[in-house]
């Protein structure tokens, strides 16, 4: 879903033009929904890159997923940048973990454009 990985935010979905595949769903979710997830900027300090598709896990989730890595690069700072998407309550307690419930912690970064809901 386009909202999940913020493309509203940046303009990258109207909701005033012409038909797509899976408009009807994205509208519903614009004018009616409650977005669960979005994409967020975080780092993980390991050395190994992480890969898209390695699931994050928070406490309020036990065991199930609460998102996953979407991509990811070396960062100058250490450790790994990575666009991950993950439950917004998840991230706004700012307890997620990567791989494992008791794996490596991810630290939230400010996206370049404002994320609220």
């Amino acid at each position: 879903m386009p909202q999940m990985v913020n493309l509203d935010l940046i303009g990258g979905v109207s909701f005033q033009k012409g038909c797509y595949p899976g408009q009807e769903i994205v509208a519903r979710m614009h004018y009616r929904g409650t977005l669960k997830q979005r994409m967020f900027l975080a780092n993980v300090a390991v050395a190994e890159r992480p890969q898209p598709g390695d699931k994050l896990y928070s406490p309020g989730f036990g065991e199930q997923s609460s998102g996953a890595i979407v991509n990811a690069a070396r960062s100058p700072e250490g450790g790994h940048d990575v666009l991950a998407v993950v439950q917004i309550a998840s991230a706004g307690g700012g307890d997620v973990r990567w791989k494992s419930p008791v794996g490596l912690p991810l630290r939230f970064m400010p996206l370049p454009y404002g994320v609220a809901d």
